[in-house]
Parts: structure tokens; sequence; C-alpha cells
């Protein structure tokens, strides 16, 4: 829980500046109107609970002259970067914990990790509403295409999936372990089982913050960032339950692979007995 709630935590703070960024490389190609319409792509991911404030932020930043927005996103890269590198300090210390690591890697050698990890996240969430937004301008140049209904290419839960799975599948393999790389097999099973366990902890905080719990009477005007924390910390249960899965099946793969080294020698090894 100390894991999850630092990672929820620092998430939280990362998000908006991280929203304001995204827009200002947006708007190097669209409007400030159309940049914020596309980074709003993602935000029908979150329960609609929380959607208000993802709404309400992007309203704000359509609104700002562009001396402002400049001056905003040089501020927002400061927050964003200690956020997301506090953030990914919580990830990797708890998928290490869970990994049973027992050395740990030194101060400088883990923070360049947290840098390349965080960076590399950045990167994959660019490039994943960049694909969605390139997949919805495709699909209105060809709303007469053949495939338009039966292949949702513009589904922003198909590319949050995929992306999702790519760069969980990447962090237990690269990140998870120090004395050496995770095999693929368990990387790639606990990244598609922590997808898995991600859309679903979406549906599920989703049905439980707008039909079990009324969170508005209780929290007010912050009922909208208790939801976002609610969806955050369920996420992030995920991701360590798949390192948690990607470290048994690593387990259960060399323990297989040393009992078969183990009945092939036996063979050789009763030749040469007395």
């Amino acid at each position: 829980m100390l894991y999850v709630g630092g990672v929820s935590f620092f998430a939280l703070l990362a998000v908006f500046p991280a929203m304001v960024l995204l827009i200002g490389l947006y708007s190097q190609i669209f409007t400030p109107a159309q940049a914020a319409d596309q980074a709003a792509a993602l935000s029908h991911i979150v329960p609609a609970g929380a959607r208000a404030i993802f709404e309400s932020e992007l309203t704000r930043l359509t609104q700002t002259s562009v001396r402002t927005a400049s001056a905003q996103s040089a501020f927002a890269a400061i927050i964003g970067v200690y956020a997301a590198h506090r953030g990914v300090k919580a990830l990797l210390a708890g998928l290490t914990f869970i990994h049973d690591e027992e050395e740990p890697l030194g101060f400088v050698r883990f923070n360049v990790l947290v840098f390349v990890v965080a960076m590399a996240a950045f990167a994959l969430f660019t490039v994943v509403t960049g694909a969605i937004v390139t997949a919805r301008v495709v699909k209105k140049m060809t709303e007469t295409a053949p495939l338009q209904h039966v292949l949702p290419f513009d589904s922003e839960w198909l590319w949050a999936g995929a992306g999702l799975a790519f760069g969980l599948t990447a962090l237990y393999r690269y990140a998870m372990s120090h004395s050496g790389k995770v095999v693929w097999p368990a990387a790639i099973t606990g990244g598609v089982a922590a997808t898995l366990l991600s859309t679903g902890a979406s549906v599920a905080s989703a049905f439980y913050v707008d039909k079990v719990v009324v969170l508005g009477a209780t929290y007010g005007s912050v009922g909208a960032v208790v939801v976002f924390l609610i969806w955050l910390s369920w996420n992030v249960n995920a991701i360590f339950l798949g390192g948690a899965l990607a470290t048994e099946v690593e387990i259960a793969l060399d323990a297989y692979q040393a009992e078969a080294r183990g009945v092939s020698l036996q063979p050789a090894e009763q030749v040469v007995s007395p």
C-alpha cells in the first residue's frame, strides 16, 4: 500500500503538467482548440466523475494566450519532472521489492534508470495520443471505407491498451530486475495480464464511484480528485500484480529449465558411476 500510495499521489501531481506540455506540442501543428480536443482523447478512459477536472483544465488552456501558455509550460515542466521522478522512483522501488532484489542499485544508477523510464513513459504517452489523433483523422478522410465500422482503429481503449501492454512488458523486462533481464515469456505474460487488470480496474472503478458510492456528497468540490485517485490506485495495483505474476512465471520457468537439465544429465551420470 505504501508504494501504491506514493505512485498514485505523484502520478496525480504529474498528469496536469503533462497535459500542458502535450498541448504545447500539439499546438505546433493544430490550433489551441484542436490541440485540446486531441489531448482529451484519453479522458474517456477515466471514470466520468473525474472527467470534469480534465475538461475544465483543457478549456482553461485553450483560452490562455501564447505568452502565458509558454510560461505555464516552463513551470509545468519543472513540476512535471519532479513529480514524474518521484512517482517512477516509487514504482521501480515497488517492482524491485516484488522481484525480491537482494542488492539495490547505487544512487546514480537508480536515478539514471528512473530518468530513462520516465522519459520513455512520456514518449510512449505522446505516441499513443498521436496514434489516436491520426486514426481519427484518417477515419474522417475515409468515411466510406468498407471496414470503417468493423475495425475500431480510432478507439482510445484500443491504442491505450496496446501502448500499456507494450510499455509494461518493456518495464518488467528491463527495469524490474537488477541482476539480469526478466525473460520475455514472463515479461509478456505480466504485461498483458496487467493491461487486462488495468482495463478491468478502470471499468470497476467507474462503476464503484458512479453506482456504489456518492463521493460528491462527502468530499464536495474535491470529489473529482478523489475519484481520479481511486482510479489511479486501482491501476497501480494492477501494475504491481502484473509484476508479481511476471516474477512467478520467471521462477516457474527457471525451475522447469533446471529440472529439464537435471533429467538430461541423469543417464550420463549413471554411466560414469561405479
